[in-house]
């Protein structure tokens, strides 16, 4: 029977790490930034797309090659019950485009976004 020799596993080298300038991340939390998204929308709801357009348009941080942030937008969409998704078309409910809004019933308002500033870190 032949021996299987084990290969070592490369670490990745710190010098493949994008290198992109951003900018300072807005005072407020990803809740209180979509909020502010969706309020200034006419009708009260927003695509994603809509969502990541008013970011990139109102603040530094969300412009140039990170994206990452997009992720959290994401995040804080599907996992905060702030928010409701209205399905644009009932009979595609996994469609990409449908619409978020606030949920009114959660007790968030967006008068109170100073109040959902961005925590800081601790430290360890």
């Amino acid at each position: 029977m032949p021996s299987i020799k084990k290969q070592k596993k490369k670490k990745p080298s710190p010098s493949k790490r994008p290198s992109y300038q951003r900018y300072a991340k807005p005072p407020l939390s990803y809740i209180a930034l979509i909020s502010m998204a969706i309020d200034a929308s006419p009708d009260k709801r927003c695509t994603l797309n809509d969502i990541n357009k008013y970011l990139v348009d109102n603040f530094d941080f969300f412009r140039g090659n990170y994206t990452g942030w997009k992720n959290s937008v994401r995040h804080n969409l599907s996992l905060n019950d702030c928010f409701i998704k209205v399905l644009k078309d009932p009979n595609r409910p996994w469609g990409k485009d449908n619409y978020w809004t606030i949920n009114e019933q959660s007790g968030f308002t967006s008068a109170a976004v100073e109040s959902y500033k961005r925590r800081r870190k601790r430290l360890r």
